[in-house]
């Protein structure tokens, strides 16, 4: 098992949990953007809670459908109703519920399009308040 985060905090955080745990995970800070096959490509590629966060989510869906041998699971938040949910909280109200970082947002009908650009999407699920899909890589 390996992981990848953009924070070296995070991957730091990550390897502490892992000695916690006795668990062996390979972790290193990069940005999806910087990923390649084959070194980082896998049976199994999960992306959760990061194409919100990116510039270029278009060129991060390339990436994955790069490393994805031939599977990827794809979370996002659900839109309108991760925001919704925000200002029920009182969260972010000066910002009508947008978390901080998040740059894009999908409807579950737009994520599923969105994905469609490059992967096949098998299954949907929607958990609030996310969108959550498993994805095959085309065969050519």
């Amino acid at each position: 098992m390996r992981g990848t985060d953009a924070s070296a905090e995070v991957i730091e955080e990550a390897r502490r949990r892992a000695r916690t745990a006795g668990a062996s995970i390979e972790l290193r800070a990069a940005p999806v953007e910087e990923l390649e096959a084959p070194g980082d490509a896998a049976e199994l590629v999960v992306c959760c809670e990061v194409m919100e966060h990116l510039a270029d989510p278009d060129g991060a869906l390339g990436v994955l459908a790069a490393l994805a041998r031939p599977w990827a699971i794809v979370s996002v938040p659900r839109e309108p109703m991760w925001r919704a949910l925000n200002m029920a909280r009182l969260k972010y109200v000066g910002a009508l519920g947008n978390t901080p970082g998040h740059l894009n947002h999908w409807s579950r009908r737009a994520f599923v399009e969105f994905l469609q650009a490059r992967l096949d999407v098998v299954e949907v699920r929607s958990p609030l308040p996310w969108s959550m899909a498993l994805c095959r890589v085309p065969e050519a």
